[in-house]
């Protein structure tokens, strides 16, 4: 692919790799969603040695194709908290459903 020669071209590229990114996000929050019915309380969906594993296997994947790693560790913590959050308050909204349907928890 030939560099581009344009502003309005760089924000093109630009643009869809954006689009990539959402559709691999979506894909990854999927996958964020069908671990969390693995986990059984908040200590397991915020699991911090994972969280780490994760960073760090991202920033040597960084390294290697030319990303920044301090770039790749803020993007992954920003994202990772960010699913920790979806996770959170769906085993909340399971919890309080659960509680409505038994009457306890």
């Amino acid at each position: 692919m030939s560099d581009p020669t344009s502003l309005v071209e760089v924000r093109a590229r630009i643009d869809a790799l954006d689009g990539d990114l959402v559709r691999l996000l979506a894909e990854r929050q999927a996958l964020v969603r069908r671990a969390a019915a693995f986990k059984i309380d908040e200590q397991a969906v915020r699991a911090p040695g994972r969280v780490e594993q994760v960073v760090q296997a991202a920033r040597e994947r960084a390294a290697g194709a030319g990303l920044s790693p301090s770039v790749a560790d803020a993007v992954w913590r920003a994202m990772i908290a960010a699913f920790i959050d979806l996770e959170l308050d769906e085993h909340r909204a399971g919890a309080s459903s659960d509680t409505d349907r038994d009457g306890e928890r």
